[in-house]
């Protein structure tokens, strides 16, 4: 199981990663997120909303109601052009830690 310090920050990217690839709903986020991590990250409604709302607020990522072919009302998410801004800075920053940490973790290194 993964800590909840590194799901928080990898929240953000994670979310508008899969965005950019179109629109989504909670559910479904949660259950991609599931599927890419292989089940070690298993986020839940309380952990994704805040966060959701949180972008929406940043104007990172917009939303709109719609009703599903089976009757049910589900809100959609969509990454804006200020979020694709920021998914390039969060993947510069995730880069160069990802680059940090494989250099520390070489046999050579140790």
């Amino acid at each position: 199981m993964i800590r909840k310090e590194l799901v928080a920050a990898s929240s953000r990217p994670l979310v508008l990663s899969i965005l950019k690839k179109g629109e989504s709903y909670g559910y479904e986020i949660i259950q991609q997120v599931k599927k890419l991590s292989e089940e070690e990250l298993n986020w839940t409604d309380g952990m994704l909303y805040p966060v959701l709302h949180r972008l929406e607020k940043e104007k990172l990522i917009e939303s709109n109601w719609r009703t599903s072919e089976a009757g049910r009302k589900r809100k959609y998410y969509s990454i804006t052009q200020s979020g694709l801004k920021e998914l390039g800075e969060e993947q510069r920053q995730w880069n160069a830690v990802n680059k940090t940490v494989q250099k520390l973790w070489r046999p050579s290194y140790v």
